[in-house]
């Protein structure tokens, strides 16, 4: 029994010490220590209680002592990564800034940090500028010719922009647009093509970075291409729009030519119909006029031989189709 109690003794001893040098990091203060950086073990032990690991917390001490930050400070550091910050980045960030003589606080780096953007590389990129190639933009000359342009766009980061400053779509859409204005503007295409810098000198000129995170540093077009002739193809559509419209208002002509056509013919078979029908009266005409006694066979014979007559001056008036011999 006594050396069941031994071991016993030995485990829960063994878990109090693994328990004890977990939550007060001894060797992480003594890395403290002999680095320069002045913390205490009270602080290291609250900091596991506040849930905050304090290897990250003294690692960034450390980097920040031996850099010559004096500004980074254990409360800082807690505050910035229990607001979702990475105080790693932050801290590689300012080290960086400092040895390119960029004006950065801690301050403005946690804000950066914490409005979503990369401040390590944002810093990278003031040292370093970035290029960014544009999406091929299209524009229309004075003289009607389509261009289509690449633009490589050279920007550095503007520390002080990062917190509310627009992005990259910002600045490509600008420059687009300045590229739009540009071209447009040109009488001819051929003058744009034997002088592509007047675009970017104009494009340059306007601004475009402002209230951007970045700094327009050149613009620099790396190839035009000839596209459309838009002039000619808009000519071409207004004549078909012009023929067309011509055309309907020529088939409008004949239909209404073709309903008065038919007008007309309707109402001479309505006149001829009237002629019959009074044509075919004259025979009861003649008919009771015999049986009254007004006409005697004498009067009618002699409107036959009237009639006879009227028929033979027609047709000697009228002289006879020719016919042809027959071979």
């Amino acid at each position: 029994m006594p050396e069941v109690f031994q071991v016993f003794g030995i485990v829960v001893l063994a878990i109090l010490v693994i328990i004890f040098f977990y939550y007060v990091p001894f060797m992480l203060w003594v890395n403290a220590q002999v680095s320069g950086v002045r913390i205490s073990l009270i602080q290291l032990f609250l900091m596991r209680i506040r849930k905050v690991p304090p290897t990250k917390i003294v690692n960034c001490m450390i980097e920040a002592h031996k850099a010559g930050l004096q500004d980074v400070k254990r409360d800082g550091l807690e505050a910035h990564y229990l607001a979702g910050g990475h105080i790693e980045r932050v801290v590689h960030a300012l080290v960086s800034a400092n040895k390119a003589n960029i004006q950065l606080t801690f301050q403005m780096a946690t804000a950066i940090d914490l409005a979503g953007r990369d401040v390590f590389e944002a810093v990278q990129m003031s040292v370093n500028p970035k290029v960014i190639d544009t999406p091929p933009v299209a524009a229309v000359a004075k003289d009607g010719i389509q261009l289509i342009a690449k633009a490589r766009v050279t920007v550095r980061a503007n520390i002080r922009q990062l917190v509310g400053g627009a992005g990259e779509d910002t600045i490509l859409a600008r420059v687009g647009e300045g590229i739009v204005s540009s071209i447009g503007s040109a009488e001819s295409h051929k003058s744009v093509l034997e002088n592509p810098d007047s675009i970017s000198k104009l494009v340059l000129s306007k601004g475009l970075d402002a209230g951007t995170a970045f700094e327009i540093l050149s613009i620099d077009i790396a190839d035009i291409d000839v596209g459309k002739n838009i002039g000619a193809q808009l000519q071409m559509d207004q004549a078909d729009a012009d023929k067309n419209i011509a055309q309907a208002k020529a088939e409008e002509r004949r239909a209404m030519a073709i309903a008065s056509e038919q007008e007309m013919k309707a109402k001479a078979q309505e006149a001829r119909a009237k002629v019959i029908e009074a044509e075919a009266l004259v025979p009861q005409a003649m008919a009771e006029a015999f049986k009254k006694g007004n006409l005697g066979i004498m009067d009618y014979y002699r409107m036959e031989n009237i009639q006879a007559d009227t028929k033979m001056r027609d047709s000697i008036a009228t002289p006879a189709t020719a016919t042809p011999k027959k071979k």
